[in-house]
């Protein structure tokens, strides 16, 4: 026990001595323990060495299969063709818009020096450098026109843009294989094809690989491989149709569903992809007749530059307003895009083709074990229509009914275009 004593002097000669006490009572024995911290090895050291100086790791790798390392290099050629496709569709639509913009400069500044010829000449200065002038803008603005038009810039911009948007699904579904693990030499060998299918359908280079711009008729795009689906097998699958005797069903797949499906490929055979090929071959037609006028116009209008004199003569009508209809023409056909119309709805009949040949390959599996999940396949398909599961289903059922009836069904697959 500690004490403490305090004394107090009084003034008086008399001392008075107070004692106090103060009771501190005693703490008990705590014990605090500390974990030890374990011992560092001397890798766990270095490794941290390393990253205090930011040093490369020599991190080895988890093992993976060969087939899986096969996917990772395709990934990294199809993420390249990605960038590529990407940089040269911004490449041909600046080709667009500054073939545009200088073919009606050029056109619309010779059509001003062959109006205000006449006026030139009537303050009696010589009209050879202004019709000299005109005839060689005409000239260039023909030869640029025949250019542009032949190689359609806005065509191209719009081939490589779908060539990156497919080449980027393409990359999805390998990552979704790698992601899930265990893929087979099949999957390897598919997407090898697919990629080279894409390069041929939608080929970089301008010289000699280039797609016809002016085909006698609009043919679907194509980019998925050639399908070994024999012709047999197709019809059998166009001429199957949902009898009443539905089987148990499995996998998500049943009797009624097949015929659903079915009814669908119907649908966007002979609604959705034919309409988009009369709308292809209509806008065709008007590309071809816009390329034939530009280039003839601005012809017409050198000629008539070579005649200009007078307020009397006919050659400055001819050229001022050939060359102001060329600019129209010009404008129409390359500010409008006509090309990227084309070129949209060919790829459009060519989804439809690509949906009827994912749905019939799937549909010509016999085994429904080996398929697709049908629940999963049929909410791809009513999503890449645009509808919704009951949607799907009613036009199936429409389709089926107008079928039996005899007459043309009246509704479109999809309603996304």
């Amino acid at each position: 026990m500690a004490s403490l004593q305090a004394s107090f002097l009084l003034p008086s000669s008399r001392k008075t001595i107070t004692q106090a006490s103060i009771h501190v009572p005693k703490l008990p024995n705590l014990r605090i323990s500390v974990p030890r911290l374990p011992k560092t090895s001397t890798a766990s050291l270095k490794l941290i060495e390393e990253l205090c100086l930011n040093q490369p790791l020599n991190i080895i790798p988890p093992t993976q299969s060969p087939l899986t390392s096969h996917l990772h290099a395709i990934l990294d050629i199809v993420a390249d063709r990605v960038e590529m496709h990407n940089n040269i569709c911004q490449q041909r639509d600046n080709w667009n818009s500054l073939f545009l913009n200088s073919i009606n400069m050029i056109t619309l500044a010779a059509s001003v020096m062959a109006a205000t010829a006449p006026a030139v000449g009537a303050l009696g200065a010589p009209l050879l450098g202004l019709k000299l002038s005109s005839a060689l803008l005409f000239s260039a603005a023909t030869g640029m026109l025949v250019m542009v038009n032949k190689i359609q810039p806005s065509q191209l911009a719009e081939e490589q843009r779908n060539a990156a948007r497919l080449f980027k699904q393409l990359q999805t579904q390998i990552q979704t294989l790698i992601t899930v693990g265990a893929p087979t030499q099949r999957d390897v060998d598919s997407a090898m094809e697919k990629v080279l299918a894409l390069d041929k359908a939608y080929p970089l280079p301008l010289l000699g690989v280039m797609l016809e711009k002016f085909p006698k008729k609009l043919e679907p795009a194509s980019w998925w491989p050639n399908s070994s689906h024999s012709d047999e097998s197709k019809t059998q699958n166009e001429n199957a149709h949902f009898d009443g005797n539905q089987r148990q069903g499995s996998n998500g797949w049943s009797d009624q569903l097949e015929a659903e499906m079915r009814e669908v490929v119907e649908v966007m055979k002979t609604k959705d992809a034919k309409d988009y090929v009369r709308l292809g071959n209509l806008v065709l037609k008007v590309n071809k007749t816009l390329a034939i006028s530009g280039p003839l116009l601005t012809g017409i209008a050198a000629l008539g530059s070579a005649f200009v004199g007078d307020w009397s003569s006919g050659g400055m009508v001819v050229a001022a307003a050939a060359g102001s209809l060329a600019a129209a023409v010009n404008a129409l056909e390359h500010g409008g895009q006509i090309g990227m119309v084309f070129e949209m709805y060919r790829n459009s009949a060519g989804f439809f083709g690509v949906m009827e040949e994912s749905i019939r390959g799937t549909l010509e599996e016999t085994d429904w074990e080996k398929r697709e999940n049908g629940q999963v396949f049929e909410r791809k398909v009513a999503l890449k229509l645009g509808r919704s599961l009951s949607q799907l289903r009613q036009l199936a059922a429409k389709s089926a009914a107008a079928r039996q009836e005899g007459i043309s069904i009246d509704e479109f697959a999809s309603k996304l275009f």
